[in-house]
């Protein structure tokens, strides 16, 4: 069985080499906004375009000779690039297109897709991509990689040891705050008897929030970074600064670079602590539990959308689904209805209000006075690690800790036909990604 990872490294090019990255930027940035134009001008001429990937790269070898030509000397410079610059971007824009294209038919699930725009030099990230050719790893040479056209690239970092021996099937380079990433998509050989071994931590329920990131089940809190807020000064600052600069000089492309750094330090800050915290959790429990957040519909309260998007709920869903499935441990997503906070977790008595303010859950039946994100901690330990069946249905469910203290009897006892009914269960977590990897 095969499987796809991704690795990126960070690149040190040589000032030649960085120029030469640059044109291939916008190599591929002119050969989208070209396939686009022809699109368009079918479109608006009544004809039926063919918007494949064979079909433009098709078009853009034969029109590329009057295309891609400098306008004062009228010399072609389409083959100072690697073509699969010129390829890969015709790829994105005929995926794109097809997206669109689903989209508008009913074809492709979640949010509607828009027509493709044209990509603007100011504001596109800088990026293109091989597919083929010689990229990639450089036998002998552990720190470089091989770019088409461009040569051998010193890289920060031991690639190869980060690869570890697997097929580079891809590798798309790109620039942000000044910086150059390659980003390399291997191929992974798996025998199909090797099923990861679980951790040996037991279970535990996440209950994830804004004043501190995470609470979980067994007392353990971890910290809100607050990346953003924490440089939101320094970027006032620097977005201040970059809007009393006046143009025709090269201070505001300098400006431009220092609000750019600040928010590559933000998603670095950021990404860093997820990666730790996901690869620790991963590692650690055997049985993890969370809830399954509606992210859009929490970013509507304006008070705390910025908040909620500093802390990257989603990310964090995301790396413990493909973490959880590397190290054999299951996750378990709980139904975004179940009362976690609201519900004792001593007696099972659920509470008709509980406002944002109260931290402290305090039961008026068993007289319960617990931390409110604890609470909810052990309520989502508890539905995730039992059966969807018995906890719809009514059944009681032994709790997981060591006293075994007492059962606790779920507050849906009738089945019900509402499409939107609550389900104590615990939804899809990992268990697709586990299917696969044993295969």
């Amino acid at each position: 069985m095969t499987a796809n990872e991704a690795v990126k490294v960070r690149l040190d090019p040589t000032p030649r080499q960085e120029r030469m990255l640059m044109s291939h930027t916008g190599a591929a940035r002119f050969a989208f906004n070209a396939g686009l134009a022809h699109v368009k001008d079918m479109l608006d001429k009544g004809e039926e375009p063919e918007w494949s990937h064979y079909s433009l790269r098709k078009w853009w070898n034969a029109n590329k000779a009057t295309l891609a030509v400098n306008p004062e000397t009228g010399e072609p410079w389409w083959q100072e690039n690697s073509k699969e610059a010129y390829s890969n971007a015709l790829k994105s824009l005929a995926d794109g297109l097809r997206n669109f294209s689903e989209s508008r038919k009913g074809q492709r699930k979640g949010p509607k897709m828009g027509f493709p725009r044209f990509k603007s030099k100011g504001r596109a990230v800088p990026r293109f991509a091989y597919t083929t050719g010689e990229f990639g790893l450089i036998d002998g040479d552990p720190h470089a990689l091989r770019l088409p056209r461009i040569g051998r690239v010193h890289c920060m970092e031991n690639v190869a040891k980060r690869v570890g021996g697997a097929k580079v099937v891809r590798m798309t380079v790109s620039q942000r705050a000044g910086a150059w990433y390659a980003a390399l998509t291997i191929e992974i050989e798996r025998a199909d008897s090797a099923v990861p071994k679980p951790p040996k931590g037991g279970s535990v329920g996440i209950d994830v929030g804004v004043k501190e990131f995470a609470t979980l089940s067994d007392g353990t809190v971890i910290h809100n970074p607050r990346a953003l807020e924490s440089n939101l000064r320094r970027l006032g600052e620097a977005q201040q600064d970059l809007s009393r600069k006046q143009e025709g000089s090269g201070r505001p492309r300098k400006a431009k670079a220092r609000v750019a750094r600040l928010y590559a330090r933000v998603a670095n800050l950021r990404d860093d602590f997820l990666n730790k915290t996901t690869t620790m959790l991963a590692n650690t429990y055997e049985d993890i539990s969370i809830e399954d957040l509606n992210v859009a519909g929490m970013l509507r309260n304006h008070s705390l959308a910025q908040a909620i998007q500093d802390v990257s709920f989603y990310e964090f869903r995301r790396q413990l689904t493909y973490k959880t499935a590397r190290t054999g441990a299951k996750l378990h997503v709980i139904d975004r209805w179940y009362p976690s906070s609201k519900t004792c977790s001593n007696c099972g008595t659920v509470k008709a209000k509980l406002s944002l303010s109260e931290r402290v859950y305090r039961c008026d039946e068993c007289g319960l006075v617990i931390d409110r994100d604890l609470n909810a901690a052990i309520n989502i330990m508890v539905v995730g690690s039992a059966p969807e069946t018995l906890n719809a249905r009514g059944g009681d469910v032994r709790r997981a800790d060591a006293k075994r203290r007492a059962t606790r009897t779920p507050v849906k006892r009738e089945p019900s036909g509402r499409a939107n009914a609550v389900r104590l269960g615990a939804g899809l977590g990992n268990e697709a990604m586990q299917v696969s990897c044993q295969r």
